[in-house]
């Protein structure tokens, strides 16, 4: 087989891409800018660095693709209920076929592939980083990069949209929507670390975006922020991310269900219902003083009380089949509304 050399255009659903001797790794923050991300243990950059929504885009006639990358990491996320790392590949937004890879592992062959040139994307691992060495077509077969241009959807939130939990990559909930809704995406779920980061906050308004979607609030109950600084919170994201898509419809979703604080108050005096509330009078408030293209949804059409019970082992994170539920929800409740006001 033989090589074809990648560069950072090939990615998409990232941020920035590390460039070294030899290999290529996706970022979903600017990795050159990593000091101005803090948080304890580095966990915000720790998430960052997996490749949850970022894939390699191209065009190519070979029936066979050998993906080759520097050894994966020595353990997969104890959170996932397997063994292996997984990629997957798709065509026209169909997933055609995954490849499981062990810790350590160094390559992901897929075969069988149709005939002729086809527009494919492979989606890298949700819950660990990968460095691409190269891509690897049939020898006498073409293989290059294709640009997507379809509307750029960026969407902003916790472990329930970083998704490691997921039965494969391109079975995040995002990528789910993204695929069956035609859209190119961007995905910024970070693992416990959606704390409304003014940072991430200029990420996001630095992004070409035609759709930006912000899930909100259940990594700020616990303590992180309270009925004083999370209104705040919520508006001064937007009101960033307003300074270059002014009329870029924003939908913020408040929490899905989560019963520990349903009602029950945290350390600050702060419940997740008050969160709801607090979105919604947030939004009222933005739309007053002008924000025309903004929209407010109710986390519990994403994913009820009821769902919580029936797909999570801890009365937060839906397992792999709940995330599917997830993405018909967000699908529904979310993207069918919103999509209409993209022009």
């Amino acid at each position: 087989m033989q090589p074809v050399p990648l560069a950072a255009d090939w990615f998409q659903g990232a941020i920035s891409v590390e460039l070294c001797d030899g290999w290529l790794k996706p970022w979903r923050l600017p990795h050159d800018r990593r000091n101005l991300f803090p948080s304890p243990n580095e966990d915000l950059l720790s998430r960052a660095e997996m490749a949850s929504g970022a894939r390699l885009r191209f065009a190519t006639d070979s029936t066979r693709l050998v993906l080759r990358f520097l050894p994966l990491p020595g353990a997969v996320n104890p959170v996932c209920p397997r063994d292996t790392f997984r990629i997957d590949l798709t065509l026209n937004g169909d997933l055609l076929v995954s490849a499981d890879v062990k810790p350590g592992g160094e390559e992901a062959e897929f075969s069988g592939l149709p005939q002729g040139e086809k527009a494919l994307e492979l989606w890298l691992p949700q819950d660990t980083s990968i460095a691409i060495r190269d891509l690897r077509v049939d020898d006498g077969t073409a293989c290059r990069q294709v640009p997507d241009p379809r509307p750029k959807w960026v969407t902003y939130g916790s472990s329930l949209t970083h998704c490691v939990r997921a039965h494969s990559p391109a079975r995040i909930w995002p990528a789910i929507v993204a695929r069956r809704r035609g859209l190119n995406l961007t995905c910024l779920g970070f693992g416990g670390q959606c704390c409304l980061d003014p940072m991430v906050a200029l990420v996001i308004r630095d992004r070409p975006a035609d759709l930006i979607t912000l899930k909100l609030g259940i990594n700020c109950i616990g303590g992180a922020l309270n009925a004083r600084t999370f209104p705040a919170a919520v508006i001064g994201l937007v009101q960033i991310i307003r300074e270059k898509h002014p009329r870029t419809p924003i939908g913020l979703v408040s929490p899905i269900g989560y019963p520990p604080n349903e009602t029950k108050p945290d350390a600050v005096g702060y419940t997740i219902r008050q969160m709801r509330e607090a979105i919604q009078d947030a939004h009222r408030r933005m739309v007053q003083d002008g924000d025309t293209n903004l929209y407010c949804f109710n986390g519990l059409d994403v994913f009820s009380e009821e769902l919580i019970a029936r797909y999570t082992a801890d009365q937060c994170h839906p397992n792999a089949d709940g995330i599917e539920v997830m993405a018909e929800n967000f699908d529904r409740a979310v993207m069918e509304p919103l999509v209409k006001k993209v022009v």
